[in-house]
């Protein structure tokens, strides 16, 4: 009897060792929480703050990846809303210190005193004035898995936030996205909608139990038919609109695949997808920014990536590099192509 009850009581010991092995040293037990929305889909929870994999994840009060903001700017603050899916997130695999918009923000900081924002004058005569910038706010508003519908609905839901400038990132995956949906949250295991039982649970839920399979209406959202690419143009050219309407200046990005820039290139349909997109800034006069040329003059492709889609530390500085020349050069000649 007596050995049972030390087996019993060294099989807690290393549970609870596992335990907190799990969660110190990985972050398991504490996943982002995300939570169904009837227009947007889906959107990370608000006001959330976990490490996974030793990086800092930090979500504010409008499910945003940045820092608790003001839902206005001051007058000398020179904001940019940064909207996408997982490549503009950073995802967990990324600091918080190294996301696109946190690396664009401290590039901005850097030349703050030639920066300047432009305004109404009080002067009829000079019709306009520049107020000098005296602090710099990236917000990043984004989700795994966004498309341009959803990205669509959260500007719609939210707003710009008084916003100078408004940033799309996409990916060539983007532009065959679906329809935004709220099925796969708490039954996809990226999607949970509450905390898991703890460290050890959330790895069996994660790596050793079967994924669910899709719902019958999930499944039917996944294979919409029709021209999807047509109708990620039409959010796009939207989303334009809402820049012009708050007065906001608006680049799209769109970043490549790796097995994009690598041999043998996009497959025909997205090199016909990636013709009907530049067309279609050029006839909307969006400013644009297609990664591909960029990231196939890089000596080594891989090093821009985490994975076949997400971008490593030195994507997110090409990236952030190309939006920084476009706010202190914003016109179109000057935009990498």
């Amino acid at each position: 009897m007596k050995i049972v009850w030390i087996a019993l009581i060294a099989l807690l010991v290393l549970t609870a060792l596992v335990e907190l092995a799990l969660r110190y040293f990985f972050g398991f037990g504490r996943p982002l929480i995300y939570q169904a929305d009837p227009a947007i889909g889906y959107l990370l929870a608000p006001d959330q703050a976990t490490r996974r994999f030793g990086n800092r994840i930090v979500i504010n009060q409008y499910s945003m990846r940045t820092e608790p903001i003001a839902p206005q700017r001051s007058d000398q603050t020179l904001r940019v809303l940064m909207i996408g899916d997982s490549v503009a997130n950073g995802g967990w695999w990324t600091d918080q210190a190294n996301t696109i918009s946190a690396v664009l923000k401290s590039k901005l900081i850097s030349v703050q005193a030639s920066l300047a924002l432009s305004g109404k004058s009080s002067d009829q005569a000079s019709g306009s004035e520049t107020t000098s910038v005296t602090a710099v706010e990236v917000l990043n508003a984004s989700a795994n898995s966004w498309g341009p519908r959803n990205e669509l609905a959260y500007l719609e839901r939210f707003g710009l936030f008084n916003a100078n400038y408004l940033v799309l990132i996409i990916n060539t995956d983007d532009l065959f996205s679906t329809t935004p949906t709220s099925l796969v949250v708490g039954v996809d295991r990226n999607y949970p909608d509450r905390l898991p039982q703890g460290a050890i649970a959330e790895v069996i839920q994660r790596y050793i139990l079967p994924q669910p399979t899709p719902s019958p209406e999930l499944a039917k959202v996944r294979a919409e038919r029709g021209d999807r690419v047509g109708k990620n143009l039409a959010a796009i050219q939207a989303i334009d609109q809402l820049a012009q309407q708050a007065g906001a200046k608006f680049l799209l990005v769109m970043t490549p695949l790796l097995r994009e820039v690598e041999a043998p290139g996009p497959k025909d349909y997205e090199l016909e997808a990636r013709l009907r997109l530049r067309q279609f800034t050029q006839a909307q006069q969006i400013d644009y920014v297609d990664g591909l040329t960029g990231f196939q003059s890089v000596t080594v492709a891989q090093s821009l990536y985490h994975d076949h889609i997400h971008l490593s530390a030195a994507g997110n500085q090409l990236v952030s590099d190309w939006i920084e020349q476009w706010i202190q050069r914003p016109d179109r000649q000057s935009l990498p192509q």
